[in-house]
């Protein structure tokens, strides 16, 4: 297949990675097609965050075919040679700068000449300014804007990582678990949140919360010992026999 005839945003086909004799993803094939957002579910151990090593340069498989925008070898780049290509990662734990506040925070992340911003007399322009302000009312801090991060609630500190991701202006973010530790309005709030995000820009969410992946409302692909066991609708793969027994049955 010549990659560059592909639709998809991230083109995966028969992506196989080992460990030490383990095999982490087994011939792991799907694709996500531009302005999608898609819900990765499945027991631990999956291969769910392999997958998301393998598209960010972190893990090289051992074989398969893996393209980014159409004809991105990612199998070929490194981790800053992925991320320049507009590929945003979230962890489950934020990681903010606790001791900067919040709109410090976003603009330290914005794209751009980074050197500008290590200077002493460095003054962000009217358009910097206008994107942090957007970026701010996306992920609902606005109100918070000149507090230290690290003072912020748990969902908050999440929302920030998300909006640092933005300011780098990404094709695809990939979030990991972004509803961990929050509560049920602040759960509310992100599903709002990606899908405002995802107007604009492809999303890769892995979760599990099912109550949040319902609440996304969109296709849902099921990892299962490396492979994908099932895709559909919520309820479609909640209804899946073999789901029920090695995921949500448990």
């Amino acid at each position: 297949m010549d990659a560059r005839t592909t639709t998809a945003l991230l083109y995966l086909d028969g992506v196989t990675v080992s460990f030490d004799g383990f095999r982490a993803l087994n011939n792991l094939s799907f694709t996500i097609e531009p302005g999608e957002m898609r819900a990765i579910i499945g027991p631990n151990g999956a291969g769910k965050t392999t997958m998301m090593d393998v598209v960010t340069g972190k893990t090289r498989p051992d074989t398969g075919e893996v393209y980014f925008d159409g004809s991105y070898d990612l199998s070929r780049l490194d981790e800053t040679e992925i991320a320049l290509l507009g590929i945003g990662r979230k962890f489950q734990k934020p990681t903010v700068f606790d001791m900067h506040t919040v709109e410090d925070n976003i603009g330290l992340a914005l794209k751009g000449d980074r050197r500008a911003r290590k200077t002493l007399f460095w003054r962000e322009t009217e358009e910097e300014a206008s994107r942090i302000n957007r970026i701010l009312d996306i992920i609902r801090l606005s109100p918070v804007r000149h507090r230290v991060a690290g003072s912020l609630a748990h969902g908050q500190k999440q929302w920030l990582e998300i909006g640092m991701l933005l300011a780098q202006e990404p094709k695809l973010l990939l979030v990991d678990e972004p509803v961990a530790g929050m509560t049920d309005a602040e759960t509310r709030q992100t599903a709002e949140l990606l899908k405002e995000i995802n107007r604009d820009r492809t999303v890769v969410v892995v979760e599990h919360d099912m109550t949040f992946v319902r609440e996304l409302g969109v296709k849902v692909t099921c990892l299962h010992e490396g492979s994908v066991l099932a895709e559909g609708t919520i309820d479609q793969v909640s209804e899946n026999e073999r789901v029920v027994e090695v995921y949500l049955g448990r």
